[in-house]
């Protein structure tokens, strides 16, 4: 259940501390705590919260996955809940969760779900010990920048399958695959959209009402993270748009080629309408029928008969219905 447990301190190499060390680490007003786990039980946490004094309410959203995307605030600690993302071999894309424990000198992520792990992100932050000297701050920064730039990854890629797909679309013929495959995409781009949206928010709020987390000098990093999760939500809104339009075109053309069979079987079936009544006409038992007993009677009949057909023919075909 434990992925990492590191206690930095200023001037001072990071060290790993042990579960039972931390609550006395935690005082120290220098020190700076960066726990990582991975989907823990109740009795862990509940151990996780007395060490750090945590709220229960938070404790048990922690422990239960399918939580909204959001951001509270329960007594000296902030509860930030927001959606991952992994794009697997087959090009699905699974969905997860990461709930993050903030206070002022402490840091506590707990992954649920489908998500990469965080360790090349805690070796790129200790290169940057500068930037650690701000605390649980950068580390929340360099979380949620890791998890929107995956985003940013996974609407890349989909922008691929989408112009293939969009070639395929434009086409007179339904392919039940395609569409299938078109509705599938949207409801990727929506479920990426609903997880990227928050994001905005919980940076706003980070930057606004939480000055002992987020100091000044990182608010312009946490407003990238802002901009980003923006662009990805309006790249998704964008390729939902052309997706439909997409559908809405393939069927269009659906729609015109049925209608140009349906011109041109209906254009023979009037051509057919003259012989099925001339000869339908001849074949009733009456004794005063036209050129009856004359020898040219059936030929007449025939020629006629031919002679309106072309000439619906001609007239069908000119008006583009053949």
């Amino acid at each position: 259940m434990i992925v990492n447990s590191r206690v930095y301190r200023p001037g001072q190499a990071a060290r790993t501390i042990d579960i039972d060390d931390i609550s006395d680490a935690v005082q120290e007003p220098d020190a700076f705590i960066w726990l990582g786990l991975w989907q823990p039980d109740e009795p862990f946490m509940q151990k996780i919260q007395q060490e750090f004094g945590l709220h229960e309410l938070a404790i048990e959203d922690a422990l239960t996955a399918h939580q909204r995307p959001k951001i509270e605030q329960y007594g000296e600690s902030t509860f930030i809940v927001v959606k991952t993302a992994w794009m697997d071999d087959n090009n699905n894309i699974e969905f997860g969760e990461t709930h993050l424990f903030v206070g002022k000198n402490f840091l506590i992520s707990v992954r649920h779900g489908a998500s990469e792990s965080y360790a090349p992100i805690r070796t790129r932050a200790e290169e940057r010990p500068e930037m650690l000297e701000h605390g649980a701050g950068y580390a929340l920064y360099c979380l949620l920048d890791f998890i929107v730039d995956h985003y940013l990854e996974i609407t890349a890629s989909l922008s691929i399958r989408i112009n293939e797909l969009e070639g395929n679309m434009f086409c007179s013929e339904f392919d039940r695959n395609e569409v299938q495959n078109v509705y599938t995409l949207r409801r990727h781009l929506l479920s990426l959209r609903n997880a990227a949206l928050p994001v905005d928010e919980i940076c706003n709020q980070l930057i606004r009402l939480h000055e002992d987390i987020i100091p000044k000098a990182l608010r312009p990093y946490l407003r990238d993270v802002q901009d980003h999760a923006h662009h990805v939500v309006m790249d998704t809104e964008d390729m939902r748009e052309m997706l439909t339009s997409a559908m809405h075109v393939n069927l269009a053309l659906v729609t015109v080629q049925q209608n140009e069979v349906v011109k041109k079987l209906a254009g023979w079936g009037a051509i057919l309408v003259v012989p099925t009544v001339v000869f339908s006409m001849y074949g009733m038992n009456f004794e005063n029928m036209p050129e009856l007993n004359s020898a040219y009677g059936y030929p007449l009949a025939i020629g006629g008969t031919f002679a309106v057909c072309w000439l619906l023919y001609w007239k069908l075909k000119r008006s583009g219905w053949l």
